[in-house]
């Protein structure tokens, strides 16, 4: 599986020569959960090319509003139907069905109630959907099936530090316009993949049809990379694990393409260290095999936005029939105060 193009239907429709992804609604319980961190792969995953950190960002789409007028957090591709995720934290002075009267912002991520909005690829809102008591946002994945597709969550939130809901499991479920899911709707599949773990996030490498998961045990934080079909079918064996490195700023986001895992970090113009006009956004780039660092270059794209703060990164395929071309999309919040809005931006070079 490792060194095999596993993507989605329609490439299965334009060429042959790529094995197709697919998935179903079933729901089933999850499977045995690993005890503690996984050993290390038996063998070293096949070598993929990786992107050049140095090379300049283009726009993919610049300051669109989201559903919510909150910062958004993470984002994913459905390469097939040309559609971009975004995950923000709910805006307070909501009230959806079901609740007494509006909700503040604080009590929203409290609990961890989000707003899924899905764009298209110049940034128009085509839907929405809300999550309560998902989490806080860190990382989605997208799994195109059909003309919609199935999203990777986190889910189970918990509010360990008082104030900020945080997923304690991952979740699969179907984009469906206007809906409100709660962790019991039965239309949210929900995993524990490493017994202990929380702080769980989750996204997909849709040129190699796995997962990543990134997750908080004992205390530290690490990676782990699986099979996605694998895991649909509860099977939770890793093709790889490895620590998260060191880093010097706020962590944003984190992606996998074939060996390498891809880190973001960095905070808003004047807070946390970062100087106005020059940010402090890294990239990072991790070998999945022997857990070191590659590469860590400062991202000078999207410099001339008054607010810009990182807010996820993720794989994206504008050719599903080429899934040796990809980009490495990386999101800014933008706007302002009661009205943030979303740049993607991206780099396609490989060496």
């Amino acid at each position: 599986m490792s060194g095999q193009w596993n993507i989605s239907r329609r490439a299965l429709l334009r060429t042959a020569a790529i094995t197709a992804v697919t998935g179903t609604g079933t729901l089933r319980a999850a499977g045995p959960a690993l005890a503690g961190p996984p050993p290390a792969p038996p063998a070293p995953l096949d070598p993929s090319a990786r992107f050049e950190l140095t090379a300049p960002g283009q726009e993919l789409f610049g300051n669109r509003p989201l559903h919510d007028a909150t910062v958004p957090q993470s984002l994913a591709f459905d390469n097939d139907n040309e559609h971009v995720y975004v995950v923000q934290l709910m805006a307070g002075g909501k009230q959806l069905p079901g609740e007494p009267a509006p909700v503040s912002g604080a009590v929203r991520s409290y609990q961890g109630d989000l707003c899924l909005t899905r764009l298209d690829l110049a940034g128009h809102e085509l839907g929405h959907m809300y999550l309560k008591g998902f989490g806080h946002g860190v990382q989605i994945g997208a799994e195109p099936l059909g003309d919609s597709a199935f999203l990777w969550t986190e889910v189970n939130s918990v509010a360990d530090d008082g104030t900020n809901g945080w997923g304690t499991r991952i979740a699969r479920f179907r984009f469906t316009d206007g809906a409100v899911l709660t962790p019991d709707s039965p239309e949210v599949r929900r995993m524990q993949l490493i017994a202990g773990a929380d702080r769980t996030t989750c996204g997909v490498d849709p040129a190699f049809g796995r997962l990543v998961m990134r997750y908080r045990l004992n205390g530290a934080f690490r990676y782990g990379l699986y099979d996605l079909a694998d895991v649909r079918r509860n099977r939770f064996v890793p093709l790889a694990d490895v620590a998260q490195p060191a880093l010097s700023y706020s962590f944003q986001g984190y992606t996998s393409y074939g060996d390498r895992l891809y880190l973001l970090e960095g905070s808003s113009y004047g807070s946390g260290g970062s100087t106005p006009g020059i940010g402090n956004t890294y990239l990072t780039c991790v070998d999945w095999t022997t857990s070191v660092v590659l590469d860590r270059q400062l991202v000078t794209d999207a410099q001339s936005l008054p607010f810009r703060e990182p807010e996820g990164l993720a794989i994206q395929l504008p050719d599903v029939t080429r899934p040796d071309l990809p980009r490495l999309a990386f999101a800014f919040a933008s706007g302002v105060v009661g009205a943030r809005t979303t740049s993607v931006w991206y780099k396609d070079l490989l060496v």
